[in-house]
C-alpha cells in the first residue's frame, strides 16, 4: 500500500495493490496496518455509505462540527470521480487550500480526510458509485456545507461538463460567508481531536469525544 499526504494536511491518498486476471480484479482498498502507520490510529467505522451519481453530479462541499467531526475513507467502487478535499479549518496554515485526486474502479485509489476537513466530488461517468467509511454516524444538526461554486476557491470543475447540484449545495454559503457566520471548524479543536485519537491508540484506550 503506497501512501502520500495531500496538499491539505491530514488528508492522504492510499494506493492499494490490485490483482487483475481473466476473471476480473481483486484489491483491498482499506488495510488497517498501513492506515495506522500513516495516521497514527485506526479508523473507527461507525457507518458505511454508498452514493450513485450520474455524470456531472457534484456533491459537497460538506463538513461536520468538530469535535467529534467525521473522518472519511473514500474509494470509487464503480465508474470514476474527481475527489476534492478542502481545508475549512479556521486558523489552519493552509486554510482555503484544496487538493484533488481522481478515483476510479480500476486503480481503486482511496482518499482519507480527517475530522474538520471539507469534502466534495464530481462524478465523471454515469452510474459512478462512491463508497466511504465514516468514523461517526449521520447527525443532521452537525452537518454543514459550502458552495462548490465558490469563486474564491476556484475548484477544478471541467468547463465542458454540465454540473448537477442539489438545492442544498447550490444554496450553501461561500467559504468567507461560512467563516463570518461561525460555521467552520476551529483548527486547534481539530488538532486536539487528532492528538486524542493518537494518544488513545498508543495507550490502548478508546475515545469518543
Amino acid at each position: 500500500m503506497d501512501v502520500r499526504e495531500l496538499a491539505v494536511p491530514d488528508a492522504y491518498e492510499f494506493v492499494p495493490p490490485t490483482f487483475p486476471d481473466r476473471r476480473g480484479l481483486f484489491a483491498a482498498p482499506y488495510q488497517q496496518g498501513p492506515f495506522v502507520e500513516a495516521i497514527g490510529h485506526p479508523l473507527a467505522v461507525a457507518q458505511t455509505n454508498n452514493s450513485v451519481s450520474c455524470r456531472g453530479t457534484v456533491r459537497g462541499i460538506h463538513f461536520r462540527d468538530t469535535p467529534p467531526g467525521q473522518a472519511k475513507y473514500i474509494y470509487c467502487s464503480r465508474g470514476a470521480l474527481l475527489d476534492i478535499v478542502v481545508d475549512v479549518r479556521v486558523g489552519s496554515p493552509t486554510f482555503g487550500t484544496w487538493d484533488a485526486v481522481r478515483l476510479d474502479s480500476t486503480g481503486l485509489h482511496c482518499v482519507y480526510l480527517a475530522e474538520g476537513l471539507g469534502h466534495a466530488f464530481l462524478a465523471l461517468e454515469d452510474d459512478t458509485v462512491m463508497t466511504y467509511l465514516c468514523s461517526t454516524g449521520y447527525a443532521p444538526a452537525a452537518e454543514h456545507g459550502i458552495t462548490p461554486l465558490d469563486p474564491e476557491l476556484d475548484l477544478p470543475w471541467p468547463s465542458d461538463m454540465e454540473l448537477v447540484l442539489s438545492d442544498r449545495d447550490t444554496a450553501a454559503p461561500t467559504l468567507a460567508q461560512a467563516e463570518a457566520d461561525g460555521l467552520l471548524p476551529d483548527y486547534r479543536d481539530c488538532v486536539a481531536r487528532y492528538e486524542r485519537l493518537r494518544k488513545a491508540e498508543s495507550t490502548g484506550s478508546t475515545t469518543t469525544g
